[in-house]
């Protein structure tokens, strides 16, 4: 079994958004933050990123571009062996941010994902919802985008407004191969054609610096572009009261072997890879 997350207990913090941030989340599924990691934490993840660059886990995948000089290379669960990504994940304010965006009592840790573009990465991330991919059910979710260099609005992600507020999952696909993953053929509805019209389409998507962060449910549609430049970013994804557990008939991104021999399906996530970040202040 890994390791619980080290530190200091899970405690109340306060999270620094407005109601109007809120009121967005919960109508758009998605808000950019601004500036609400310090300088000391965006340097813990960049130096955390260089670290998984030079020692991926066996759930690295690089993808080199077929046209062009660039690469995409993504990773995820290094939170228990970089250490840079834990103290960032434990000093941030984002756990608070995701309890108060979701009305939750109790933040957990799903897992980390870093998201790392080389310059002229010309392939584009297509639409896709992030929750299908997994292995949980539940409502009461965010993600973090969290960019650890400057990102121009033509290559930032982008998101359909309000996509998520139905409540509809979509087909999860491989991004190469564009293979069904998860779910059997036909079980679920595709992706909607965005591109094909997209002034029909509200469309969000922010310049972003670091230290700014975008959050957004996992049921929110979204995208990127390639980039021009190196575009390194680090995601979080948190784990509210209604989250339980849903196994899948296939290998979920990112897996949990085992785990459903620990979890019941509908059980609550309560284990040691899932730790709880914060709690609401009583009273």
């Amino acid at each position: 079994m890994r390791r619980a997350m080290a530190g200091r207990s899970a405690s109340a913090g306060e999270a620094p958004i407005s109601a109007q941030d809120v009121e967005r989340f919960r109508r758009d599924g998605a808000i950019v933050l601004r500036g609400v990691l310090d300088g000391d934490q965006v340097a813990g993840l960049a130096a955390g990123v260089d670290r998984n660059l030079a020692d991926p886990s066996e759930l690295a995948i690089r993808t080199e571009s077929s046209d062009g000089p660039g690469a995409f290379f993504e990773d995820f669960c290094n939170w228990q062996r970089i250490d840079e990504f834990e103290r960032t994940i434990r000093s941030a304010p984002l756990a608070a941010v995701a309890g108060t965006l979701t009305g939750a009592t109790e933040v957990r840790l799903f897992h980390d994902h870093v998201l790392v573009k080389e310059p002229g990465t010309t392939a584009k991330t297509p639409w896709h919802q992030d929750q299908p991919y997994y292995c949980i059910d539940g409502t009461q979710n965010v993600s973090f985008w969290i960019p650890l260099d400057p990102v121009p609005r033509e290559a930032t992600l982008e998101f359909v407004a309000g996509s998520q507020a139905g409540g509809t999952w979509y087909m999860p696909r491989s991004f190469v191969e564009e293979s069904p993953m998860v779910f059997d053929p036909g079980e679920l509805e595709e992706v909607p054609e965005i591109e094909a019209d997209r002034e029909a389409h509200e469309i969000l998507g922010w310049e972003l610096e670091p230290g700014d962060a975008v959050a957004f449910h996992m049921l929110t549609l979204h995208a990127a572009a390639g980039s021009r430049s190196r575009r390194r970013a680090f995601s979080l994804r948190l784990l509210g009261d209604d989250i339980t557990f849903g196994p899948r008939p296939h290998r979920t991104s990112p897996p949990f072997p085992g785990l459903e021999r620990e979890l019941d399906a509908g059980e609550p996530m309560d284990h040691p890879l899932f730790p709880v970040l914060w709690r609401a202040p009583e009273g």
